[in-house]
Order: structure tokens, then C-alpha cells, then sequence
């Protein structure tokens, strides 16, 4: 099979952020602290690219209180996606406390697989079929010309025009409550 081709067979098959077996559990023993709002470890994003998206994600958050985070991974290390989606949003806080509003986007180069993790507090915002076009239609095909920086862009846009089209909040918010 061509690499491409089964980068977006697995792309299209690891999805979105759907509910997770309730015996998922995080283990914060193996996850690296959280460097940024853009962690690259498998080195896909150039430096203007990662400093990009970082300022854009600030922004979004300081728009909606909503915290997307970007990470790249060499590998999975033989563990399904969605398991360490979820032990990345748990162990590194991604989210509000109480809003659970926080959204990953996860690309593991060389097991050809792409997630994008959604918060219980914008599953009905951000869904599955959403994600799911989103990994689709902007990520994959750019993936899929080994044009990274270019489909990461596109796909933190994407997710964030939806995350602003939510009209039951004002688009700036006060800063949230310390506790």
C-alpha cells in the first residue's frame, strides 16, 4: 500500500475525540511535561510555524477561555491514539478546570495517524463528524505531500473557526477566576 494512502486510511480511521473506555486511565509517568501551546517533538513544524501558532492559540484562548494545544510525536510506542490523547489532555491540564474545554491536536508521524481530542465541554461544539472532516479534508491531503507546517495551519484554523462560531458566548471574555 502507498504511504500516503495509508496515511489516510489510518488518519481517517483514529478520528476524533469520541468517548473513551471508562478504564482509561492517565499515566503521567510516561508523558513529557507540556513545553507550550505547540509541542513538537517529532520535529515537523518550523521555528516561524511553531512561534505562529503559539501566538494564534494564545489569541483563541484569550478569545474563548478554550485551550488547543498542538503536539507532534515521533511515535506512538505501540499505544492506540485515543489512549494517549487522553493521557496527554489529563496529565498536561488541557482545559479549563470545571469547563473541560480544551482540545489536542495530536500527529504521530511515523504511524501515519492524526487525532484531534475534544473535552467533554466541546463535544457539542466540535464533533466527532467535524473532526473527522477536519483530519479529512485539510489535514491528511497536506500530510499526505509531506507539507506539514502547511496542513498543521490549516487544521488549528479550522478548528478554531469552530470554537469562535459558538454564539451562546461573547467573543471576548473576562479572564477566568483564580482559585
Amino acid at each position: 500500500m502507498r504511504p500516503a494512502l495509508a496515511f489516510l486510511i489510518a488518519a481517517a480511521l483514529a478520528g476524533c475525540g469520541g468517548p473513551a473506555p471508562a478504564t482509561v486511565r492517565a499515566d503521567c509517568t510516561h508523558v513529557a511535561a507540556r513545553s507550550g501551546r505547540v509541542v513538537d517533538k517529532a520535529n515537523l513544524l518550523t521555528p516561524a510555524t511553531e512561534a505562529r501558532l503559539t501566538r494564534e492559540l494564545a489569541g483563541l484562548e484569550g478569545r474563548t477561555r478554550d485551550q488547543l494545544v498542538v503536539v507532534t510525536l515521533p511515535s506512538l510506542d505501540r499505544r492506540p491514539i485515543e489512549e494517549v490523547g487522553l493521557d496527554l489532555g489529563r496529565c498536561w491540564g488541557v482545559g479549563q478546570k470545571g469547563l473541560d474545554n480544551g482540545v489536542l491536536l495530536i500527529v504521530a508521524r511515523a504511524d501515519r495517524k492524526v487525532r484531534i481530542e475534544v473535552g467533554t465541554g466541546l463535544e457539542n461544539l466540535l464533533k466527532d463528524e467535524v473532526a473527522g472532516q477536519i483530519i479529512r479534508d485539510t489535514l491528511v491531503p497536506a500530510f499526505r505531500q509531506n507539507r506539514f507546517d502547511e496542513g498543521v495551519q490549516a487544521g488549528v484554523g479550522r478548528i478554531e473557526a469552530v470554537l469562535l462560531s459558538d454564539t451562546r458566548r461573547p467573543q471576548r471574555l473576562p479572564p477566568p477566576a483564580r482559585s
